[in-house]
């Protein structure tokens, strides 16, 4: 196990760096892999046949690099070692030793790996494009300035709608964008911000619910009157895990405890769970064509912490990379704010965290497997198993 010490303790504390984009020309964040091959997965649609689009918008389990384009600071950022090393061999923006859940989902669509909305060069969206960015909320104000959030996403695909259009003309853009899965990984900044910064937004809420209720509704906004209003028609959700057994958040659960999860946290993932079965399955009712496939994010991880064994893993709890209890502390890599102390296990396979808030590609790979061909798992409500939704047809 590897121990690299240059620093002192460190707590999470809200970025103030003002967004900014850069067109074409990349960040020097993003300049550790820049000029390096990324590895590509299938080759494009069956048969030679148009691919479904996938439109991926989030945080960081989706965020293949987007980060690395903008001026943040590196609490938003995995452009360095050891991100990447168990793959791509470098690092790429990815918050994880590997690959992660919309890169499995681009591979077993046949597609490439679908890129970031900012990387330079990229002006090629058939196949659609990834607009995540780590950090990011439904909520405008979750660490505003420093990440790329929801609505801004949306403008981001807004432009690709136009670019489609001039490209490709008004028919066959509208059938691409009608047949094309929208996929969401959002919500869990949302929560865990207040408990990691000076964030009063829960506080000011007036109840957990309210809150809550701040987060879907904003997530119907976008869905409904943004993209199923202009003719998209078939969504991918992952719900929430529970966010107090996330390492980072572990460890602000007394050791008097028993070290056990920060349940504050993991009841406003639970709020959100079902306000987000709620939101989906009124959709469905008044929505003609609505259709949707859910991740039990939720489920899948809790499985996989209280019974690592029974899916291949040693740890459920600590992190691989990190540092102090549970390798809690958020100091992968050695580039976080004050904190340079890290530890690095020899074997993120056997390891369910990848450093205090993300998972290994191992998990990643299991959980896109669930969504593709469905678990055993009963959720509710009731949704299409994701690989049957590509194949199903968009109804205008």
């Amino acid at each position: 196990m590897a121990t690299h010490r240059l620093g002192c303790f460190f707590i999470l504390q809200i970025p103030v760096a003002v967004l900014l984009v850069l067109d074409g020309i990349a960040a020097a964040a993003g300049s550790e892999y820049r000029g390096k091959p990324q590895k590509k997965l299938g080759g494009g649609g069956p048969g030679g046949t148009a691919a479904t689009a996938l439109f991926f918008f989030g945080d960081s389990y989706f965020d293949a690099g987007n980060n690395n384009y903008i001026n943040t600071t590196t609490l938003d950022q995995a452009n360095f070692w050891p991100y990447g090393e168990s793959y791509f061999s470098f690092p790429t923006g990815r918050f994880s030793n590997g690959r992660l859940i919309s890169d499995f989902i681009a591979e077993y669509a046949k597609l490439p790996l679908i890129p970031p909305f900012l990387q330079p060069g990229n002006q090629e969206y058939r196949n659609g494009v990834n607009f995540a960015s780590a950090g990011a909320g439904a909520l405008d104000e979750t660490f505003r300035g420093a990440v790329i959030g929801l609505r801004t996403q949306l403008r981001y695909y807004t432009k690709v709608k136009a670019w489609l259009r001039h490209e490709l003309g008004d028919v066959e853009s509208n059938t691409i964008l009608s047949r094309a899965v929208y996929l969401f990984s959002i919500g869990t900044n949302d929560y865990t911000s207040p408990f990691l910064t000076n964030s009063t937004m829960l506080a000011n809420s007036g109840s957990p619910s309210k809150y809550a209720g701040m987060v879907i509704g904003n997530l119907t906004s976008v869905v409904k009157q943004a993209i199923y209003d202009r003719g998209g028609r078939k969504f991918g959700f992952l719900n929430l895990g529970s966010l107090g057994c996330l390492p980072g958040l572990r460890i602000l659960q007394s050791q008097t405890k028993g070290g056990g999860c920060f349940e504050e946290a993991s009841k406003l993932a639970n709020l959100h769970n079902r306000a987000l079965y709620n939101f989906l399955s009124k959709m469905e009712d008044q929505l003609q064509g609505f259709r949707y496939s859910i991740c039990d994010f939720n489920g899948a991880l809790r499985h996989r912490m209280d019974h690592p064994s029974r899916f291949g893993f040693e740890e459920g709890r600590a992190a691989c990379c990190g540092a102090g209890r549970y390798k809690g502390i958020y100091s992968c890599g050695g580039k976080r704010a004050m904190v340079k102390d890290f530890e690095l296990c020899e074997n993120p396979k056997k390891y369910v965290f990848w450093d205090s808030y993300h998972l290994t590609e191992r998990v990643y790979r299991q959980m896109a497997s669930e969504m593709w061909n469905g678990s055993r798992r009963r959720g509710r409500p009731y949704s299409l198993k994701l690989k049957d939704l590509l194949q199903a047809q968009g109804i205008l």
